[in-house]
């Protein structure tokens, strides 16, 4: 652990995806248990439409495309596509060191979530089209995962969107611990523990992709 997280001792939530344990242990608060299910939330996300949206893609395709690239080129196409795409936004995570107050930060992180959004989401889509001239089963996943988004896209996108504000009152926090003559003391470990949340989200941010990627990866062809 660097930055920051590494000056002090603090709470370790136990809930949560990586991004929101990060961020609740900059902000030495604690991550209540969820009261519902992964399933039982995500049905109050679907309206009518989306749940007829839903209900098509799971009754998909069921013939065999008539012409599909092998499998396995699809897979290391894809695999490379993903490796390009995370290593070019990893390097992007570079926090401006000399930043004496947050509006420069503020600026910068939301850039990286601009190129993130920029880059993942085609992606997303050439994976989908993949899967779907695998074979039926993967064609309906990749509606399944056409829907998923769009439901939950836009959450993931308003809930994304607070991380700035979480950041910056973790910014105050940092800066005003440290005596105003040793700024040094301060920018440093703040600026990790930025890379660290923006590393934490693009992680977030690339859980479907990877997930469609081992879809490709592992079924055959002519799976039914």
């Amino acid at each position: 652990m660097t930055g920051s997280l590494a000056l002090s001792p603090r709470r370790t939530p136990l809930s949560g995806s990586g991004l929101i344990r990060l961020l609740a242990t900059l902000g030495d608060t604690h991550v209540p248990a969820l009261k519902d299910s992964f399933s039982d939330g995500l049905i109050r996300w679907f309206d009518w439409t989306d749940a007829i949206a839903l209900s098509s893609a799971l009754d998909g395709p069921q013939d065999a495309p008539a012409e599909a690239p092998s499998p396995r080129s699809a897979a290391t196409a894809a695999d490379r596509d993903c490796r390009r795409v995370r290593d070019t936004l990893t390097k992007l995570a570079v926090p401006d060191p000399t930043a004496d107050d947050f509006p420069p930060h503020r600026q910068r992180y939301l850039g990286w979530q601009q190129a993130m959004d920029t880059q993942i989401t085609p992606l997303r889509r050439k994976l989908r089209a993949s899967l779907s001239a695998a074979s039926p089963a993967l064609a309906r996943l990749a509606a399944v995962d056409a829907v998923m988004e769009k439901v939950i896209g836009a959450r993931e996108r308003t809930l994304l969107s607070t991380v700035p504000a979480w950041l910056e009152q973790h910014f105050e926090r940092v800066r005003s611990a440290a005596p105003e003559d040793q700024p040094e003391l301060w920018r440093t470990p703040f600026c990790q523990d930025m890379r660290e949340v923006l590393l934490a989200e693009l992680d977030l941010r690339m859980q479907p992709v990877e997930g469609l990627l081992d879809a490709l990866r592992g079924s055959p062809p002519d799976q039914p």
